[in-house]
């Protein structure tokens, strides 16, 4: 599967079950196993466990291998790997502690994600008088 398609893919899976704070690193100058590393938390070890089986489910539909998922045990830490892309499903303390923009953030991917929904919105807050 082409990289551009197979990232779209992956970002789509991961705003379809809510994953916040999204992002896409090209590591294709850093390490030849794969191209694009994509970061994503969750607030839940379902919510992290529920992410990694859509986008995997989602990459199997499209005739995408994936090679492995690791980490759904515990849930805090999922690793969905896709071949050129591999994706970090994390909760926020454990993304915090491994930092792994650091590791892999030199060169960010640009990428169109789904506007974040605000909670307590106005219609949310209309009630009839």
């Amino acid at each position: 599967m082409e990289l551009r398609r197979l990232q779209r893919l992956v970002i789509d899976a991961l705003e379809d079950i809510k994953g916040q704070d999204i992002k896409v690193f090209n590591t294709t100058h850093l390490s030849d196993l794969f191209d694009r590393v994509i970061v994503v938390s969750a607030t839940s070890n379902r919510q992290t466990r529920a992410l990694a089986s859509h986008v995997a489910e989602k990459a199997k539909q499209a005739g995408a291998s994936v090679l492995s998922v690791e980490g759904e045990e515990a849930g805090e830490w999922v690793l969905v790997d896709l071949g050129d892309v591999v994706v970090h499903i994390m909760q926020p303390a454990i993304r915090a502690y491994y930092a792994l923009e650091e590791l892999w953030g030199g060169k960010s991917v640009r990428v169109r994600l789904a506007p974040p929904v605000r909670s307590g919105s106005r219609m949310a807050d209309h009630r009839p008088a």
